[in-house]
C-alpha cells in the first residue's frame, strides 16, 4: 500500500525520491566545490536560516538569495569539506525531512592520520512542498530549511586547522566573513523570516500546546 501524506498530498515515495536527488547534487558540489548548482532544489520564496549566535542569525529569503548568499558567500573557501548524512528521519504526513550530518573537512591532522572534523551534531530541517505555479509547478522543491551546528566546536576546529598550519587561504577568506555587514546575517529583531520555519511557528505542527495555556 503506498503511504500518502493526509495533509500535503505527497507520497512518501516521492519524498524519498527526491531525497534520493538531494544526496546525489550534494556530492556533486562537493567535488567540484561549489554548492551554488543545489540551488533549483528550492522553491522561488524558499527560506534557508540558522544561529550563529543569539544576536546574530543567518537568513536567505528566496533561491536568487539562496544561490547567492547561502551556497554561494557562506560555503564559499570550504573546498574538499563535506557534509555526509549519517541519519534520515521522513515524516511524510508533514512532507518534513530532517538530515543529521557530520562536517569534515578534508584536510588531515598529521598527528592522527584523521580529517579534521567539527564535533558535536549537525543537521539540516526541511520541508518539501509541491509547487503549483510557474516553471515548477508539479515538481516537488525545498519550501524552507533550517540548520543547526556546534559553534564553539567549528571554532575549534578552525583554529586547529589554522594552527597547524593546514589553512589553505580560501579557508582564511571564508572565516572573515562574519559579522551583521556580511549578506544575509541579521540581529533576531530583524530577520526577515522566523528562526522557527514559517508553518511551525504559526503553530501549524504543534504537538504540546505550552505549559502556561495547559494550567
Amino acid at each position: 500500500m503506498v503511504s500518502t501524506s493526509s495533509t500535503t498530498g505527497l507520497t512518501r515515495a516521492e519524498i524519498e525520491e527526491f531525497w534520493d536527488s538531494w544526496l546525489a547534487i550534494n556530492r556533486e558540489a562537493e567535488r567540484t566545490g561549489d554548492w551554488r548548482v543545489m540551488a533549483e532544489w528550492y522553491a522561488e520564496d524558499a527560506s534557508y536560516g540558522w544561529m550563529y549566535s543569539p544576536d546574530e542569525h543567518f537568513m536567505a529569503v528566496g533561491r536568487d538569495q539562496i544561490r547567492d548568499w547561502a551556497i554561494g558567500i557562506e560555503m564559499d573557501g570550504l573546498d574538499g569539506w563535506h557534509y555526509d548524512y549519517q541519519a534520515t528521519v521522513i515524516d511524510e504526513k508533514n512532507a518534513m525531512i530532517v538530515g543529521f550530518w557530520k562536517q569534515r573537512s578534508g584536510i588531515v591532522n598529521d598527528e592522527t592520520g584523521e580529517e579534521y572534523e567539527i564535533l558535536g551534531i549537525g543537521g539540516s530541517w526541511f520541508g518539501v512542498e509541491r509547487q503549483t505555479s510557474g516553471g515548477d509547478a508539479g515538481t516537488l522543491k525545498i519550501a524552507w530549511q533550517r540548520d543547526w551546528f556546534d559553534m564553539p566546536s567549528t571554532a575549534h576546529t578552525f583554529l586547529e586547522i589554522i594552527n597547524a598550519g593546514k589553512a589553505p587561504d580560501t579557508l582564511l577568506k571564508r572565516m572573515s566573513v562574519t559579522g551583521h555587514d556580511v549578506p544575509g546575517h541579521y540581529h533576531h529583531k530583524d530577520l526577515p523570516s522566523p528562526v522557527w520555519p514559517p508553518p511551525v511557528e504559526r503553530g501549524d505542527y504543534l504537538t504540546q500546546s505550552p505549559a502556561e495555556a495547559d494550567a
